[in-house]
C-alpha cells in the first residue's frame, strides 16, 4: 500500500486526518511547518523550503500527498527572505496571492514532478456538518433568518477568496474573515457590533477539498463565548468539526445553537 504524505498546519484536522487513515489501514507520514504546526510530526520544515520537501518525499518514496490545517497566508510576507529558491520562483509564477492561487501553483508544480493530491473527504466524512441542528439546540427565528441572509454573502465572499466566515448582527455584516483567520474574525465582529452576533462559515462554490478546507472547533466557540456571539451556522456537508464530540459538549454547556445550513 502506498504512504501518504500528510503536510500539516495548524490545528487538530491533521490529526483527525491521520487517526481516520490510519484505522483504515494507510501509513501516514507527517512533515510540519515549523511555528506553524503544533503538533509532532515525522519531519518539520522550515516554511519556504520545497527542496527539503522534495527529497523527504522521495526518501520515503511517497507518491500521494495530502494538506491540512491552518497555514497563516500572512507569513509569505514576513518570512519572504527564509524561502529558497524554488518557493521564491513558485511565488513569481503566481498571478495573484490568494491562498488558493498559491496552493494550486504549488500543487501544480509537484503533480508535475509525479506526486498526486489526494481528496481527505473519504477520511473525514464523519466530522462534516450535517443539516439541521448539530447540536440539538435549535436558533430562534431571529438568529435564523439573520445566519440565512448571511449565507448568501459567505458563499459570495468564500468563492472570491476573500475569506470564508463572516459575522452578522441584525442583517449587517459586521466582520469578514481575510488573513487572520476565523477566531480573530470573531473577535473583531464581537469588538464591533458587541453581543448578538451570528457567525456562518462556508466553503467555496465549488469547494476543492484538496485546497484550504472550511474547519471549526471548539476553540471557534470559546472565542463565541468571550465576545458573546448567539449562533453558529455551517455549511452542510462542507465544513469539518474537529474535536467534534468535545465540540458538541462545550456548544451545549454555552447554550450556542450549532446548526447546518445548504444553499
Amino acid at each position: 500500500m502506498d504512504k501518504i504524505g500528510l503536510i500539516a498546519g495548524a490545528g487538530s484536522l491533521p490529526i483527525e486526518f491521520k487517526r481516520s487513515a490510519q484505522e483504515k489501514g494507510e501509513e501516514v507520514i507527517t512533515i510540519g511547518v515549523e511555528r506553524i504546526t503544533d503538533f509532532k510530526t515525522n519531519y518539520l520544515l522550515p516554511l519556504g523550503k520545497v527542496g527539503k520537501l522534495l527529497k523527504i518525499l522521495e526518501r520515503e518514496n511517497i507518491r500521494k500527498i495530502v494538506m491540512l490545517g491552518k497555514f497563516e497566508h500572512r507569513l509569505i510576507y514576513t518570512d519572504f527572505l527564509k524561502m529558497d529558491l524554488t518557493a521564491f520562483n513558485l511565488l513569481r509564477k503566481a498571478k495573484d496571492k490568494r491562498p488558493e492561487t498559491l496552493i494550486k501553483v504549488f500543487m501544480s508544480f509537484l503533480e508535475k514532478k509525479g506526486f498526486e493530491f489526494i481528496d481527505p473527504k473519504p477520511y473525514l466524512s464523519h466530522i462534516l456538518a450535517e443539516r439541521g441542528s448539530i447540536n440539538g439546540l435549535v436558533p430562534n427565528d431571529e438568529l435564523l433568518e439573520n445566519g440565512l441572509w448571511g449565507f448568501r454573502i459567505a458563499k459570495e465572499l468564500a468563492s472570491m477568496d476573500i475569506g470564508q466566515t463572516v459575522v452578522v448582527k441584525d442583517k449587517a455584516v459586521v466582520a469578514v474573515e481575510a488573513m487572520e483567520g476565523t477566531q480573530e474574525t470573531i473577535r473583531r465582529g464581537g469588538k464591533l457590533a458587541g453581543r448578538g452576533t451570528v457567525v456562518i462559515k462556508v466553503a467555496r462554490k465549488n469547494q476543492d477539498f484538496r485546497i484550504d478546507v472550511p474547519t471549526v472547533g471548539p476553540k471557534t466557540l470559546e472565542v463565541m463565548r468571550k465576545v458573546g456571539s448567539f449562533a453558529l451556522f455551517l455549511e452542510a456537508g462542507k465544513v469539518f468539526i474537529t474535536e467534534k464530540e468535545e465540540f458538541i459538549n462545550k456548544s451545549r454547556e454555552y447554550r450556542i445553537p450549532v446548526f447546518g445550513l445548504a444553499p
